[in-house]
């Protein structure tokens, strides 16, 4: 009898032995699986901490677009005063006609103003052109008066 409950405690720890080494071993593969869950938890992280960074600098360089065109049409117009007349003129139109013929009048004037500014540059480059021309004519006259005096 003593030998058969031997048997049996052996049996007993054979048992729970095996049982040890399963659940020792659905203990490793729940925390391997929990580290892999944790790395793609920490990587999808990650992706949007970059998403989030670069869209507050696209953002950021919106933001900034915008107040430099807000403030070139300020700087075109110099002043406020100057956008405000300009913004009564215009609420003082009253039909198509009227907006028509402002609109080709304003036209017809930077049309002659883009002709006198492109007539002003031609004349410009044309009296730098000749500037240079005396300049170097004046460097060549210099330079033969000088060697023709170390000759004598």
């Amino acid at each position: 009898m003593s030998q058969d409950l031997t048997k049996q405690w052996l049996a007993e720890i054979k048992a729970l032995k095996q049982q040890l080494t399963e659940q020792q071993r659905d203990h490793d593969n729940a925390w391997e699986s929990a580290q892999k869950w944790r790395q793609l938890y920490n990587t999808e992280a990650e992706q949007r901490r970059t998403d989030t960074h670069l869209f507050q600098q696209a953002i950021a360089s919106l933001k900034a677009e915008i107040h430099k065109l807000k403030g070139i049409e300020g700087g075109i117009l110099g002043d406020g005063k100057a956008t405000t007349a300009i913004q009564q003129e215009i609420q003082q139109i009253e039909s198509v006609e009227e907006l028509q013929a402002k609109l080709i009048a304003v036209t017809k004037e930077r049309d002659r103003l883009l002709q006198a500014l492109k007539t002003e540059q031609e004349s410009h480059a044309q009296t730098r052109k000749s500037l240079t021309t005396a300049l170097g004519d004046a460097i060549d006259s210099l330079a033969r008066e000088r060697t023709g005096g170390e000759k004598k």
